[in-house]
């Protein structure tokens, strides 16, 4: 069995996303005049060749904090799930 990390990165609340404001002005242009907010965030998928929870939690969250998220203005969660061979 393999096992899949799905993980988010985002910014922290008090970090500016000009990528967002983007978005949501051009909402607003297209006339979705209810959306006050947007903030883009990135979505990852780590597949891997164990299903050992434990050691993959911890790799993955070794993994978030070394390469994808940046401490000083984005957070992170994942969550693990069961990924059978057949499925690749």
């Amino acid at each position: 069995k393999m096992l899949v990390a799905k993980i988010f990165v985002c910014l922290k609340p008090n970090v500016l996303d000009p990528q967002g404001k983007a978005v949501c002005n051009s909402l607003q242009q297209l006339g979705y005049t209810n959306v006050i907010e947007a903030r883009v965030s990135k979505y990852i998928e780590l597949t891997f060749d164990s299903d050992n929870e434990e050691s993959i939690w911890k790799e993955t969250d070794k993994i978030c904090q070394e390469l994808l998220a940046n401490p000083n203005t984005e957070h992170y969660w994942f969550t693990l799930e069961n990924k059978e061979e057949s499925q690749s």
